[in-house]
């Protein structure tokens, strides 16, 4: 790590032990233009007029550059070098989400769809205002970030298991605000860990939509899906069977619970709600029996509408009964992106109506690749080895004896 020694002018201390407004800005502007001199020593190994065997290249100046901060704008002076190849790494600092948010308020004000408020939290945010030419620079390197994230090859590895979401989005199109469907789709690979797979706009959550997700997924590589986790709406049912032929479909408990619920009465609801969580808490199959079993018994003539929902959809919520049972917790709902969802959502209800798709793939693209960064660097999401030392006892179950030694014996 370089360490740099930093001297302060009179005119800066004077303004800290004044309590001036702008004190802090002037402080952070002269280390900062400090820091970029001692960047463009090290680069050219030479310092201001010195006359070394190492000396790399020589200096050209330097440009003004204004910088946007939170705590002010300031005015930072870029040294040049003749050869042209020095690019002071400061600028490229921003976290990504931080720069999608801003860009995204900042468009909404230039495309006249914001309200006072937007307008308000953008000139605090950014501190000034930003021509249509700042907003289309901004934006040209966290759009090529975010597509080649989306991009990108997912066949150097397997994914057994997917957890796929959508929420509703607001855009403004064609002069109106319309719904739409952001897509996500979470994937487990065979290491444990977790990914963000994509993300992906529709108009509505179609089998149409799902069946473009899906397609494009396996375009980009993904194999060895065996569970896909979602819920139970129809068109993603339906593009799940065709999209991934042989994998089961693991319906959320949660929703199932829901919908069980509302269907009966009020007053049994507490108490179904125990039973419930305890069949699909069952650790075989045999315990799921008996608990169905004593279920018709108590709540036929009290629920029956209620048991007629469950048992529609029971197989597929019980589907992680075939995995090993430490894996079962994290696969049995989507509640395992439950975080994801909210930090998307935190940021959906400041921007409430965004101004067009580019900036919903922007501003949560730039979110969702920060986020897959942090999982597949952080602790593993689950540990998989019971799940392929199961597979590998499986299939040694399943292969035939060596009929050709037999026969030389």
């Amino acid at each position: 790590m370089a360490h740099h020694q930093i001297t302060l002018e009179d005119q800066t201390i004077q303004a800290l032990m004044g309590q001036k407004d702008n004190a802090l800005a002037l402080l952070v502007q002269q280390v900062l233009n400090q820091v970029l001199e001692a960047q463009v020593t090290e680069y050219l190994q030479a310092k201001r007029y010195e006359r070394t065997e190492e000396r790399r290249g020589y200096r050209n100046g330097t440009r003004s550059r204004q910088l946007t901060t939170r705590v002010g704008t300031l005015t930072l002076e870029v040294p040049r070098t003749r050869d042209g190849e020095f690019s002071p790494p400061l600028f490229d600092r921003y976290q990504r989400h931080e720069k999608a948010l801003v860009l995204t308020l900042m468009e909404m004000v230039v495309n006249g769809v914001s309200t006072r408020k937007i307008r308000r939290v953008t000139e605090e945010l950014c501190g000034t205002e930003f021509s249509k030419s700042t907003v289309s620079e901004l934006a040209k390197g966290l759009d090529a970030a975010v597509q080649q994230w989306r991009t990108r090859s997912l066949a150097e590895t397997r994914y057994p298991f997917l957890i796929v979401d959508a929420l509703v989005l607001k855009i403004r199109e064609n002069g109106a605000v319309r719904p739409r469907s952001g897509c996500v789709v979470t994937g487990i690979n065979e290491t444990g860990y977790r990914e963000i797979l994509g993300f992906w706009l529709g108009d509505s959550e179609s089998k149409q939509t799902w069946t473009a997700v899906f397609t494009e997924l396996k375009d980009r590589g993904l194999t060895g899906v065996e569970l896909v986790v979602s819920d139970d709406h129809r068109g993603l049912r339906h593009a799940i069977e065709q999209q991934f032929q042989g994998a089961r479909g693991q319906r959320c408990q949660t929703p199932r619970t829901r919908n069980v619920l509302e269907a009966a009465p009020k007053a049994v609801q507490a108490e179904l709600h125990g039973r419930l969580r305890t069949l699909f808490e069952a650790p075989d199959r045999a315990t799921v029996d008996l608990l169905w079993d004593k279920l018709l018994r108590d709540f036929a003539e009290r629920a029956p509408r209620a048991l007629a929902i469950l048992e529609d959809g029971l197989e597929d919520a019980l589907a992680v009964l075939q995995l090993p049972e430490p894996l079962r917790q994290r696969l049995r709902t989507t509640n395992g992106v439950e975080r994801l969802n909210a930090e998307i959502r935190r940021r959906e209800r400041v921007i409430r109506i965004f101004p067009n798709r580019d900036s919903v793939v922007r501003l949560l693209g730039a979110l969702l690749l920060e986020q897959h960064e942090a999982w597949i660097t952080g602790k593993r999401y689950v540990n998989l080895e019971p799940y392929w030392q199961a597979k590998r006892s499986s299939a040694a179950a399943d292969t035939p004896p060596d009929s050709g030694a037999a026969s030389v014996a």
